[in-house]
């Protein structure tokens, strides 16, 4: 199994490793309209996929790894050679206009900036400091195989809205949303809603229920919270993850939290 090459804020690679996520036993393509680091994705390895995200420089990633594995490979070293903090700023302050020398950016940032989150500023640029992480090429690194599968999918820059309509009848839609809940209770959420507010909340539930109607096979994952659960109670059945919480800086300050997931239409042969 391939590991996520990014570390992405709220991604699924806890999930993936914990055998706590229901997947049917047949489907005809799996669909992902928030992509992130593409967990489920690389869980799975379908033969047939449709991959999408409103993050233009994500999707951008995605399609350079796909099409060029070997070139990003050496562009992501040179990144790994010259890493140092002035190298970093650097680095973040000058994007490329080459595609792929910008998305071998985009990785490093990735891997060396703090908690590996994603955040612009209202000009749209990259502003999270510098973290902890020096290592730039990870062991783990498989581009060639990667980009294997991902030949498999069609990556699209996509509002999620029209991805989940493009499901049909014995398709797997996983959706992993940004959490949101209708009275924001911490700063990670509070955050969050800049990017994905609660009217998106409620515009996704509508996709899910139409989804739901055409016998879409359905998991979705969200902030386990009382306006998350009642506004999905009519997408499918609620069940409680429960997993180690990343939020805090101090890890020994990191307890256990629960998150909401949701099922429905799920076949299991």
């Amino acid at each position: 199994m391939l590991e996520p090459f990014l570390k992405w804020a709220g991604g699924k690679r806890w999930l993936m490793n914990n055998n706590k996520l229901p997947i049917p036993l047949n489907f005809n393509k799996y669909i992902e309209p928030f992509l992130g680091s593409g967990a489920i994705f690389f869980l799975l390895e379908p033969q047939n996929a449709y991959l999408s995200d409103i993050n233009n420089d994500l999707i951008e990633l995605y399609k350079v790894i796909r099409d060029r594995p070997k070139e990003f490979s050496k562009e992501l070293q040179i990144h790994h050679n010259m890493h140092s903090k002035e190298y970093y700023y650097r680095t973040r302050n000058n994007t490329p206009s080459d595609d792929l020398k910008k998305a071998a950016r985009f990785l490093y940032l990735n891997r060396t900036c703090w908690n590996g989150l994603y955040r612009v500023n209202l000009k749209g640029e990259f502003n999270v400091p510098l973290g902890t992480k020096t290592s730039v090429v990870l062991k783990t690194d498989d581009f060639v195989s990667i980009s294997n599968i991902l030949k498999r999918a069609e990556i699209i820059c996509n509002d999620f809205e029209q991805t989940v309509d493009l499901a049909t009848k014995g398709d797997f839609l996983f959706v992993d949303p940004p959490y949101t809940v209708q009275h924001n209770t911490n700063n990670f959420i509070k955050y969050n809603e800049k990017i994905f507010s609660w009217d998106d909340q409620m515009r996704l539930k509508e996709a899910l229920v139409r989804a739901k109607r055409r016998d879409v096979q359905i998991v979705v994952t969200n902030a386990d919270h009382n306006s998350v659960r009642e506004l999905y109670s009519v997408v499918g059945e609620y069940q409680q993850l429960t997993r180690h919480s990343v939020l805090a800086a101090d890890p020994l300050k990191r307890g256990y939290t629960t998150e909401a997931m949701f099922v429905a239409n799920l076949k299991h042969g």
